[in-house]
Protein backbone atom coordinates (compact mmCIF):
# COMPACT_ATOMS: atom_id res chain seq x y z
CA UNK A 1 0.00 0.00 0.00
CA UNK A 2 1.10 3.60 -0.65
CA UNK A 3 0.43 6.05 2.52
CA UNK A 4 0.56 9.72 1.15
CA UNK A 5 0.32 12.78 3.34
CA UNK A 6 -2.45 15.06 3.05
CA UNK A 7 -2.03 19.04 3.33
CA UNK A 8 -3.16 19.02 6.40
CA UNK A 9 -0.48 17.18 9.20
CA UNK A 10 -2.26 13.84 10.21
CA UNK A 11 -4.62 13.23 7.33
CA UNK A 12 -3.34 10.73 5.05
CA UNK A 13 -4.65 9.24 1.44
CA UNK A 14 -4.08 5.22 1.33
CA UNK A 15 -3.72 3.68 -1.65
CA UNK A 16 -4.04 -0.25 -1.90
CA UNK A 17 -1.35 -2.01 -4.23
CA UNK A 18 -3.43 -4.90 -5.53
CA UNK A 19 -2.27 -7.95 -6.97
CA UNK A 20 -3.87 -9.52 -9.93
CA UNK A 21 -4.09 -12.25 -11.99
CA UNK A 22 -6.95 -14.21 -12.99
CA UNK A 23 -8.69 -15.21 -10.37
CA UNK A 24 -9.60 -10.90 -9.39
CA UNK A 25 -7.08 -9.46 -7.25
CA UNK A 26 -5.73 -9.42 -3.91
CA UNK A 27 -4.50 -6.12 -1.59
CA UNK A 28 -3.79 -5.39 2.10
CA UNK A 29 -5.74 -2.59 2.85
CA UNK A 30 -4.21 -2.20 6.76
CA UNK A 31 -0.90 -3.08 7.88
CA UNK A 32 -0.19 -2.42 11.69
CA UNK A 33 3.72 -2.26 10.80
CA UNK A 34 3.19 -0.11 7.76
CA UNK A 35 0.82 2.43 9.17
CA UNK A 36 3.01 2.66 12.18
CA UNK A 37 6.24 3.76 10.46
CA UNK A 38 3.62 6.59 8.91
CA UNK A 39 2.90 6.99 12.66
CA UNK A 40 -0.86 6.32 12.15
CA UNK A 41 -2.45 3.84 14.31
CA UNK A 42 -3.85 0.47 13.26
CA UNK A 43 -5.38 -0.59 16.84
CA UNK A 44 -9.25 -0.50 15.18
CA UNK A 45 -11.64 -1.51 17.64
CA UNK A 46 -15.00 -0.93 15.67
CA UNK A 47 -16.33 -0.83 12.68
CA UNK A 48 -19.45 0.78 11.38
CA UNK A 49 -20.91 0.69 7.31
CA UNK A 50 -23.21 3.49 5.97
CA UNK A 51 -25.51 2.70 3.33
CA UNK A 52 -27.18 5.78 0.96
CA UNK A 53 -29.32 4.75 -1.71
CA UNK A 54 -29.49 8.71 -3.30
CA UNK A 55 -26.82 10.65 -4.97
CA UNK A 56 -26.00 13.56 -2.80
CA UNK A 57 -26.91 12.51 0.64
CA UNK A 58 -24.50 14.56 2.99
CA UNK A 59 -23.59 13.47 6.44
CA UNK A 60 -21.22 15.32 8.87
CA UNK A 61 -19.40 16.83 9.72
CA UNK A 62 -18.83 14.45 13.00
CA UNK A 63 -16.57 13.50 15.36
CA UNK A 64 -16.21 12.51 19.03
CA UNK A 65 -15.00 15.03 21.48
CA UNK A 66 -12.23 14.14 23.69
CA UNK A 67 -11.80 11.88 25.74
CA UNK A 68 -13.41 9.63 23.39
CA UNK A 69 -11.75 11.20 20.13
CA UNK A 70 -11.35 8.35 17.55
CA UNK A 71 -8.59 8.12 14.68
CA UNK A 72 -10.91 6.98 11.78
CA UNK A 73 -10.45 5.15 8.28
CA UNK A 74 -12.86 5.16 5.70
CA UNK A 75 -13.32 3.51 2.71
CA UNK A 76 -15.71 2.78 0.31
CA UNK A 77 -17.33 -0.38 -0.49
CA UNK A 78 -19.74 0.55 -3.05
CA UNK A 79 -20.83 3.38 -5.09
CA UNK A 80 -18.24 6.92 -4.65
CA UNK A 81 -18.44 9.97 -2.07
CA UNK A 82 -16.58 13.13 -1.90
CA UNK A 83 -15.01 12.67 1.61
CA UNK A 84 -14.16 15.70 4.19
CA UNK A 85 -11.84 15.81 7.14
CA UNK A 86 -11.86 19.53 8.76
CA UNK A 87 -8.87 19.89 11.30
CA UNK A 88 -10.56 21.08 14.66
CA UNK A 89 -7.59 20.75 17.28
CA UNK A 90 -6.57 23.54 19.38
CA UNK A 91 -3.75 25.36 18.76
CA UNK A 92 -3.38 23.66 15.35
CA UNK A 93 -1.51 25.74 12.90
CA UNK A 94 -4.01 24.52 10.13
CA UNK A 95 -7.30 24.67 12.41
CA UNK A 96 -10.12 25.27 10.69
CA UNK A 97 -8.67 23.86 6.88
CA UNK A 98 -10.21 21.40 5.19
CA UNK A 99 -9.49 18.27 2.80
CA UNK A 100 -11.52 16.38 0.85
CA UNK A 101 -10.98 13.56 -1.85
CA UNK A 102 -13.03 11.26 -3.96
CA UNK A 103 -13.28 7.26 -2.31
CA UNK A 104 -14.74 5.16 -4.61
CA UNK A 105 -15.66 1.28 -4.91
CA UNK A 106 -13.10 1.67 -8.05
CA UNK A 107 -10.33 3.60 -7.25
CA UNK A 108 -10.37 1.46 -3.83
CA UNK A 109 -8.27 4.78 -2.24
CA UNK A 110 -8.72 4.59 1.88
CA UNK A 111 -8.86 7.92 3.68
CA UNK A 112 -7.35 7.99 7.72
CA UNK A 113 -8.27 10.76 9.79
CA UNK A 114 -6.79 11.01 13.08
CA UNK A 115 -8.23 12.33 16.31
CA UNK A 116 -9.11 16.19 16.58
CA UNK A 117 -10.68 15.83 13.15
CA UNK A 118 -14.09 16.30 12.02
CA UNK A 119 -15.52 13.95 9.08
CA UNK A 120 -18.03 14.34 6.58
CA UNK A 121 -18.83 12.97 3.26
CA UNK A 122 -21.08 13.39 0.66
CA UNK A 123 -22.48 10.48 -1.97
CA UNK A 124 -21.75 10.98 -5.57
CA UNK A 125 -23.46 7.75 -6.68
CA UNK A 126 -26.75 6.00 -5.54
CA UNK A 127 -26.57 2.98 -3.44
CA UNK A 128 -23.24 4.13 -1.73
CA UNK A 129 -21.84 2.50 0.91
CA UNK A 130 -19.26 3.63 2.96
CA UNK A 131 -16.93 1.19 5.62
CA UNK A 132 -15.58 2.74 8.61
CA UNK A 133 -12.99 1.43 10.90
CA UNK A 134 -12.70 3.12 14.45
CA UNK A 135 -9.93 3.00 17.25
CA UNK A 136 -12.45 4.02 19.88
CA UNK A 137 -15.69 2.58 20.76
CA UNK A 138 -18.57 5.12 19.49
CA UNK A 139 -20.03 7.36 23.02
CA UNK A 140 -23.22 8.65 22.48
CA UNK A 141 -22.55 11.22 25.10
CA UNK A 142 -19.49 12.31 22.58
CA UNK A 143 -21.15 12.31 19.66
CA UNK A 144 -21.13 15.83 18.24
CA UNK A 145 -20.26 17.84 14.86
CA UNK A 146 -20.24 20.98 13.35
CA UNK A 147 -22.13 22.44 10.30
CA UNK A 148 -21.23 21.27 6.62
CA UNK A 149 -21.68 24.71 5.05
CA UNK A 150 -20.26 27.14 7.70
CA UNK A 151 -18.71 29.83 5.48
CA UNK A 152 -15.39 29.64 8.63
CA UNK A 153 -15.10 26.37 6.35
CA UNK A 154 -15.77 26.49 3.29
CA UNK A 155 -15.52 23.88 1.99
CA UNK A 156 -16.12 22.95 -1.61
CA UNK A 157 -18.57 20.26 -1.56
CA UNK A 158 -20.29 19.06 -5.22
CA UNK A 159 -23.38 20.50 -6.73
CA UNK A 160 -26.35 18.26 -5.29
CA UNK A 161 -29.75 17.90 -3.99
CA UNK A 162 -28.62 17.20 -0.83
CA UNK A 163 -30.22 14.73 1.35
CA UNK A 164 -28.91 14.94 5.16
CA UNK A 165 -30.72 15.03 8.48
CA UNK A 166 -32.54 17.01 10.75
CA UNK A 167 -29.25 16.59 13.44
CA UNK A 168 -26.40 17.10 10.83
CA UNK A 169 -28.61 20.56 9.82
CA UNK A 170 -28.49 21.44 13.22
CA UNK A 171 -25.33 20.96 14.23
CA UNK A 172 -23.39 24.50 15.46
CA UNK A 173 -21.01 26.56 13.57
CA UNK A 174 -16.96 25.77 13.63
CA UNK A 175 -15.51 28.09 16.62
CA UNK A 176 -12.27 29.12 15.47
CA UNK A 177 -10.49 29.79 18.20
Amino acid sequence: MRITRAPIDGVHVIDIEPREDARGLFARTVCREEFARHGLNADFVQQSVSWNPRKGTLRGLHYQASPHGEDKLVRVTRGAVFDVAVDIRPGSPTRGRWFGVELSAENRRQLYIPKGFAHGFQTLLPDTEILYEMTAPFHAGSATGIRWDDPALAIGWPEAERIMSDRDLALPRFQPN
